[in-house]
């Protein structure tokens, strides 16, 4: 699929939860959670970007676009900015570097519903659940986040929402629908995940 939209991907640092392994390197069913994202978004996207402050450990996804931060130790909104800034597309889809279970399907729904509802930032909702790590972000926005990151405010990227036109996308609460947005905070969801796609 052709679109004018960056796939990015937050690979973020080291967990402590982790022994401070990077969670994007982390295996499941002998694959790294990074390879299981890249191979789901790669038909998705012509522009596909990592965001990392350690790009030496990525350097095997040479053939995609590794940048770093500017604005260092904020969390994922400085890998938002960065991404913003190195994007040659007119939109961003950022994914969190620790989500093994993204859909195909739901990912090109989701741009569908972007490019048939413009605004700043659209954002997956189930129930009151937010996913800002499973989202699409407007070029346009570069200048407010930086207005707002050199301001004195709160870093998390749902306080940033809080001056933006940001669209929701209200999904059912299936199993389905929270397996594709679940993340890996402990060891424990490692073996769930594994369990989930039939390797454990």
């Amino acid at each position: 699929m052709v679109n004018n939209i960056s796939g990015v991907i937050l690979a973020g640092g080291a967990s402590k939860r982790f022994n401070s392994a990077i969670k994007a390197n982390l295996v499941i069913g002998r694959k790294k959670i990074i390879s299981r994202i890249t191979d789901t978004i790669k038909d998705v996207f012509d522009e596909i970007i990592i965001v990392t402050n350690t790009p030496e450990e990525f350097a095997e996804f040479n053939n995609y676009k590794i940048v770093t931060d500017e604005y260092k130790k904020i969390g994922p909104i400085g890998g938002i900015h960065a991404a913003l800034k190195s994007s040659s597309r007119e939109a961003l889809f950022v994914f969190a570097g620790d989500m093994p279970l993204l859909d195909k399907k739901f990912i090109n729904r989701q741009i569908d519903f972007y490019n048939s509802h413009k605004c700043d930032i659209l954002v997956p909702r189930i129930n009151s659940l937010d996913e800002p790590l499973h989202a699409i972000y407007n070029l346009s926005l570069l200048k407010k986040l930086e207005e707002y990151l050199s301001g004195n405010h709160d870093y998390a990227v749902k306080e940033f929402f809080r001056v933006i036109d940001v669209r929701y996308m209200q999904l059912e609460d299936s199993e389905e629908n929270n397996n594709m947005f679940t993340n890996i905070n402990s060891p424990d969801d490692i073996a769930r995940i594994e369990k989930i796609l039939g390797i454990g």
